[in-house]
């Protein structure tokens, strides 16, 4: 279990919803985790394709997060099987493939939604909301906080020991991104990945800039939350390690 020191608010809703992702790649894996455990959902994580379909008819699951390229069994054959099986518990493909006869077939293979690599962590947390509402499965609150900071998605509001911080969309997105990855460092390239996504192709150094205006606007006398690991990234956390 992924632990970074964010904390969902409790939900009004006592249903929790069961989220498997199946994907291969360690990285990829644990940063979904992570935002989906802080959206208040229930996840197990697995790598392999025979252990994902196996898992699947063990347990109930309300949303698989599947990706197409696996070992054991690719994320195609493993929702056809699924639904062979009469397993109708959505699935959310993710893929480095956008080839539109590839997302036919993960139509066609019985998928609900089809997420391409790269993607934004905000973009998949919508999209796996969005899915679980369709199933009529009750999404619980999505309210960040982190110490003394709190960031609401629904109404964009910040705030920090109560006071409301007035941020730009950019500025945004990018502490939503550091709040979803609270205590573990994160590189600029992931953060021109997930904020930026494919509308800057520029240097890394706007990420440094941003930074500055967030630390300005959050930290802003208090003790910091925002740290630089020299060569690394940046990382959220209480103090310095």
């Amino acid at each position: 279990m992924v632990d970074t020191g964010v904390v969902p608010s409790p939900s009004s809703d006592p249903a929790l919803s069961r989220i498997l992702v199946v994907e291969d790649e360690s990285s990829i894996n644990d940063v979904i985790a992570t935002a989906l455990r802080y959206q208040g959902h229930s996840v197990v994580q697995l790598a392999d394709g025979r252990d994902g379909l196996a898992e699947t008819a063990r347990a109930h699951f309300d949303l698989v997060v599947l990706d197409v390229m696996l070992p054991g069994l690719d994320g195609f054959e493993i929702c056809r099987r699924m639904r062979e099986a009469g397993t109708l518990t959505p699935v959310l493909f993710l893929t480095a493939r956008s080839d539109t006869e590839d997302r036919i077939r993960g139509f066609v293979t019985g998928g609900d939604d089809y997420l391409t690599k790269p993607f934004s962590v905000n973009e998949l947390v919508l999209r796996v909301g969005a899915i679980l509402r369709r199933a009529g499965t009750a999404a619980p609150s999505n309210l960040l906080v982190f110490d003394d900071l709190t960031l609401d998605p629904a109404t964009r509001e910040v705030r920090r020991s109560g006071r409301l911080v007035e941020l730009s969309p950019t500025e945004f997105s990018l502490l939503h991104f550091l709040l979803v990855n609270a205590n573990h460092v994160v590189s600029k390239a992931q953060i021109l990945v997930d904020v930026w996504a494919d509308d800057y192709d520029g240097s890394e150094n706007i990420v440094e800039l941003y930074i500055g205006y967030l630390r300005r606007k959050i930290d802003d006398g208090r003790p910091p939350l925002i740290h630089t690991k020299r060569g690394v990234g940046y990382v959220l956390r209480t103090a310095e390690r």
